[in-house]
C-alpha cells in the first residue's frame, strides 16, 4: 500500500505571538482608561484624544500581522515602535509638567512594552535590547530627569524583553533539535520497514540462487556467484541505510516543519479484526505442525500480518540453517492482552555469538524481520537456543497496539 508524506508542523513561539496580540487590545484599553480617569487634569486633551484615535486604529488595523513572525517584518516592528515612541515623547505637550514629575503615565504607557515584546519574538535579545534602549532613552526625555521610577520602568522593560529573546532564542534552538530527532527517527523506522521487505524478499531469492547455482555448476555456479555478490551489495546497503534522513526546514511564520513518511491505514484491507489462524495456516505441512485455539484469535490487520511475517521469517531460518529436513512447531496461544506464537524446531541450534556476527554481516533476519516487526507492533521477541537442541522463538505481540504505545510500553529492543 503506498504511503505518503506527513507533515507536522512545530512551534513553540506561535502562541506567544497570539498573547501578544491580546495584550497589545488590553494595554489600549488600558492607556484609554488612564486618560479618561485624569481627562480634566490634562493641560491640552485633545492631543490626547488624537493620539489615541491613531493608536486604536493602528492596534486594531494590525492585529493581524501580529499573530504570527511572517507578519512582522522589519519595517512593520519600526513603523509600531514609532507609534510608542510619539506617544511618549507627546507626553509633555499633552498632560501637565507636574504630573510629569509626579510619576504620571506617558500616553501608550504599557501598550509600549508589547512593541518591545514584538522585537524579542522576532529577532531574539539583540532586537530586544535595541527596542528596549529606544523607548528608555524616550523615556528619560520625556521625564527630563532620571528620577528613581523612571529609571526602575527602564530597567524592568529592559531586562525582562532581553530574557523573553534570549527565552525565544533558545526555544528555537530546541524545536530545530527535536524536529530534527523526530525525523531521524522517521528515517529510521522506513529504513528498517523497507529492509524487513527486502529481506523477506529479494536477498531470499539471491541466496537460493546461490546455493542452487552452486549445486548445479557450470553456468549456473556463475550465475550463483553473481548473485551472491548481490546479495553481500544489498546487505551493505540495507545495513548501511537506505532511507536518507531530510533536512528539517523552518517556517518563520509556523516553525519548524518536519517531514516524515506516513504509515498507511488498513484501507483497501479488512476492515475490521483478522483472525491470526488463517494466516499462519498456510504454513502448516508436512515437517511444519500448528497448534492453535479452538476459537478464533482476531487482531488488528496490521498486526496479525506483522505477527504473521515474523513467524514466516522464523521459518525461513529453520530451513536455511537447520536444513529441509528439520522439523518445526508453532504454537499460538490466545492470552488476555497479548497472543503469544512459539516457533520451535529439532534443529542444531545456534552457537554462541552467531546472531551478532551475522547482525555485523548485515544479515539482519532476526533483527529486523523478527524483532524488528515485533518491536513496532509494541511486542517483544525472545530467541532461545541451545547448541545441539534446536531453537526456539517466542513472539508476543499486543492485541491493542495503540493503547500499548501510549502506555508507554516497550519493546524488545535485543
Amino acid at each position: 500500500m503506498p504511503r505518503r508524506e506527513k507533515v507536522m508542523r512545530m512551534s513553540v513561539e506561535l502562541p506567544m505571538w497570539r498573547a501578544l496580540t491580546g495584550y497589545r487590545v488590553l494595554t489600549m484599553l488600558y492607556a484609554i482608561g488612564l486618560c479618561a480617569t485624569a481627562y480634566d487634569r490634562f493641560a491640552r486633551p485633545w492631543i490626547a484624544i488624537a493620539y489615541y484615535v491613531v493608536l486604536v486604529g493602528w492596534t486594531l488595523a494590525t492585529l493581524p500581522r501580529v499573530a504570527n513572525a511572517a507578519g512582522c517584518t522589519k519595517r512593520f516592528l519600526a513603523a509600531d515602535l514609532t507609534i510608542a515612541l510619539a506617544g511618549i515623547l507627546l507626553t509633555p505637550l499633552a498632560d501637565t509638567h507636574q504630573r510629569i514629575l509626579d510619576g504620571g503615565p506617558t500616553l501608550p504607557s504599557i501598550w509600549t512594552a508589547g512593541s518591545v515584546l514584538a522585537f524579542a519574538l522576532k529577532g531574539g535579545w539583540r532586537w530586544a535590547a535595541l527596542a528596549s534602549t529606544l523607548v528608555a532613552a524616550a523615556n528619560l526625555i520625556e521625564r527630563g530627569r532620571p528620577a528613581r521610577d523612571t529609571v526602575h520602568n527602564v530597567i524592568l522593560v529592559w531586562v525582562a524583553s532581553i530574557a523573553i529573546g534570549y527565552v525565544v532564542e533558545v526555544a528555537r534552538a530546541s524545536e530545530r533539535t527535536l524536529a530534527r530527532a523526530l525525523e531521524i527517527e522517521a528515517a529510521t523506522r522506513e529504513r528498517e520497514r523497507l529492509a524487513r521487505d527486502i529481506h523477506d524478499g529479494v536477498l531470499q531469492v539471491l541466496a537460493m540462487v546461490q546455493r542452487r547455482g552452486a549445486v548445479l555448476g557450470g553456468e549456473a555456479a556463475e550465475l550463483g556467484r553473481m548473485a551472491g555478490e548481490q546479495e553481500v551489495a544489498l546487505r551493505t546497503l540495507v545495513s548501511g541505510g537506505l532511507v536518507p534522513v531530510p533536512r528539517t526546514s523552518e517556517d518563520p511564520a509556523e516553525g519548524a516543519v518536519v517531514r516524515a513518511v506516513e504509515e498507511p491505514d488498513d484501507a483497501g484491507g479488512p476492515a475490521g479484526p483478522v483472525d491470526l489462524r488463517s494466516l499462519l495456516a498456510p504454513f502448516a505441512g508436512a515437517r511444519v505442525s500448528l497448534a492453535e485455539p479452538g476459537a478464533p484469535v482476531l487482531l488488528p490487520a496490521g498486526t496479525a500480518g506483522e505477527l504473521a511475517a515474523a513467524v514466516g521469517a522464523a521459518l525461513d531460518n529453520v530451513r536455511q540453517h537447520a536444513g529441509e529436513d528439520a522439523r518445526a512447531w508453532i504454537l499460538v496461544e490466545d492470552e488476555p492482552d497479548e497472543v503469544v506464537v512459539t516457533v520451535r524446531d529439532d534443529g542444531p541450534g545456534i552457537p554462541e555469538g552467531r546472531l551478532a556476527q551475522a547482525e555485523g554481516e548485515g544479515r539482519l533476519g532476526v533483527a529486523l524481520s523478527i524483532r524488528g516487526r515485533l518491536r513496532d507492533l509494541g511486542g517483544s521477541a525472545e530467541l532461545l537456543s541451545t547448541p545441539g537442541q534446536g531453537t526456539e522463538v517466542e513472539l508476543k505481540a499486543p492485541k491493542d497496539h495503540e493503547a500499548r504505545r501510549v502506555s508507554g510500553g516497550k519493546a524488545d529492543r535485543r
